[in-house]
């Protein structure tokens, strides 16, 4: 059986994705280390007074998506993930290093954690695996399931999961995934629909880990670096005129004539399809 450390946040998708995990037989999740939720969208958004009623509203609605997607099994399963929580940005903290090194891992799994820099990334070479919600390299950073929707691109909605690294998002690759759309979605419900298989794919990664095929990566320099501040209240116009616009029939329909970017598929995975 597999020892794991998770590294995580500390809202309802990531207690899911914890909750998951340490249920999963393959595994023995020995510790989670979840960081505070001072700085989640719904707390960055609330704080500030320029938020526009869009903004605001958006923010609400990925909370009661969340709700829906994932409080029956985050607020009813029990946790057997051995949680302890943070404050957000104390992942490379001494005693967080100390706490997962004594853990003495197998695999250590990052999921919507801060930035994972010096010792931890040091010692766990080669064992410590990162989940980005985003296609790398073409989106980096933050938002980056979002901003193929405000750029039109529901194609590039998708989940890479990779070797950690001291980049953002730039790890060695081992898989990708695309998002399932269907008619009637909105943001959150293709984010949050994107999280539950990424969970499924995810563990089936850790549990076939030795084997894993060394795909080939694409081209480190396509693709960009997408922050915070960037989603603002125009940017989240442009995203809801987009769903009202037709984007997702256009895309479900094939009259959007996207050509999505080949993704990293790692052939251990696709036999287990």
């Amino acid at each position: 059986m597999t020892r794991i450390v998770i590294l995580t946040g500390d809202e309802l998708r990531h207690r899911y994705f914890r909750i998951r995990m340490s249920l999963d037989p393959r595994f023995d999740v020995v510790l989670s280390v979840c960081e505070g939720i001072e700085k989640s969208l719904g707390a960055r958004t609330r704080a500030r007074a320029d938020a526009s009623p869009l903004e605001r509203w958006h923010a609400e609605a990925r909370d009661q998506a969340e709700t829906d997607f994932f409080a029956e099994v985050a607020g009813h399963l029990p946790d057997e993930s051995h949680p302890r929580q943070i404050p957000k940005g104390a992942i490379n903290s001494p005693d967080v290093v100390a706490l997962v090194t004594d853990a003495a891992p197998d695999l250590i799994l990052c999921y919507g954690a801060s930035i994972v820099r010096g010792p931890l990334l040091d010692r766990f070479v080669g064992r410590f695996l990162n989940v980005h919600l985003g296609l790398s390299p073409w989106y980096r950073g933050s938002g980056t399931n979002v901003w193929p929707l405000i750029e039109g691109k529901p194609h590039m909605v998708g989940a890479t999961f990779m070797h950690i690294d001291a980049g953002i998002d730039t790890g060695h690759i081992l898989h990708q995934i695309r998002a399932g759309i269907a008619l009637g979605d909105s943001p959150h419900s293709i984010g949050n629909r994107l999280i539950r298989d990424m969970t499924g794919c995810y563990a089936d990664l850790a549990a076939h880990f030795d084997s894993l095929d060394d795909p080939s990566q694409p081209d480190p320099e396509q693709g960009r670096l997408y922050r915070q501040a960037e989603f603002d209240a125009e940017a989240c116009a442009r995203l809801y005129r987009n769903f009202r616009d037709g984007m997702i029939e256009s895309h479900l329909s094939g009259s959007d004539l996207a050509q999505p970017a080949p993704l990293v598929r790692n052939r251990t995975l696709e036999s287990l399809a």
